[in-house]
């Protein structure tokens, strides 16, 4: 059984997706699924976990996915896809110096992440570059913050998984308050050719059932001590243990997901790296 949903972390006023959606339920009284131990063992079990954010800047960009509140008077683009049978051809409000992931000269994923406050809607785009006067993306995918709708099977997002990317990251105002109420994003290095609810699509060409399928829900077990952690790693590694993390792209193993800010203690997220791959397991998530 759940418990009590909490309240939904919030933008600008707008929600991150309602309490009662997928991602934002709890885990923590939910069974340990059958093929748990050899998920996480695929992952890896002595993999220490990574706080991919923090504050300051990293080969030029800053560190983390970070994020654009904008408003009615943003001017509205197109966008050619790369993938655009899977892309939300529509017109995104992109503002002037628009925060891309890594920097404006950086390679990479390149997320961009906008959230229309005057709508409360939520556009992301993967792989945004400026090029002859147009806007150009690998993908696209645009959400209402209050009343979301999943992609059709077999969809990309702006995520491998099909998912959403803002309402699953760790993002400091949140810790500053002390409780993350949500699921947090994850990479692996390695996925199966399968997805599971929340997520709508894979990027694998692996059959191996001991392989995670893109949108798997992990938890960090009951028995993993947070005692010592410093407050900004503990209050994200209760995060993990009552909402868990989702995996949400191919990456490098054990990194979670979250945007940059000044206010974020990298000596104290680095102490996240106490847990091990061992300090989880696999859950049959909520549908």
């Amino acid at each position: 059984m759940l418990a009590t949903l909490a309240a939904a972390a919030t933008i600008a006023g707008c929600p991150l997706f309602p309490a009662g959606f997928s991602t934002n339920q709890r885990v923590d009284a939910l069974p340990v699924a059958p093929d748990s131990a050899a998920i996480v063992r695929s992952i890896g079990l002595d993999g220490t976990l990574k706080a991919d954010f923090g504050s300051g800047l990293w080969e030029g960009g800053p560190i983390g996915i970070p994020y654009d509140v904008v408003g009615p008077r943003t001017p509205r683009s197109r966008v050619r896809f790369d993938y655009a049978a899977e892309s939300d051809r529509v017109r995104y409000p992109i503002p002037p110096g628009v925060h891309v992931e890594g920097g404006p000269d950086a390679d990479g994923d390149r997320h961009a992440l906008l959230v229309d406050r005057s709508r409360c809607r939520l556009y992301e785009l993967y792989a945004l570059r400026r090029e002859g006067g147009r806007w150009s993306a690998g993908s696209g995918a645009r959400w209402s913050l209050r009343r979301p709708r999943i992609r059709p099977a077999g969809w990309t997002s702006a995520d491998a998984a099909g998912l959403p990317i803002l309402p699953l990251l760790a993002r400091y105002p949140e810790v500053r308050r002390g409780r993350i109420t949500h699921a947090l994003r994850m990479t692996v290095s390695e996925t199966r050719n399968a997805f599971v609810f929340p997520a709508r699509h894979f990027a694998s060409s692996h059959s191996d059932p001991a392989l995670p399928r893109m949108g798997e829900r992990l938890r960090l077990k009951a028995t993993a001590s947070l005692a010592g952690l410093p407050r900004q790693a503990r209050v994200v590694a209760r995060a993990m243990r009552e909402y868990g993390l989702i995996v949400a792209d191919n990456g490098s193993d054990w990194y979670v997901s979250g945007s940059p800010h000044r206010g974020w203690d990298n000596d104290q997220l680095r102490q996240l790296g106490r847990l091990r791959g061992s300090d989880f397991e696999v859950v049959q998530a909520p549908s």
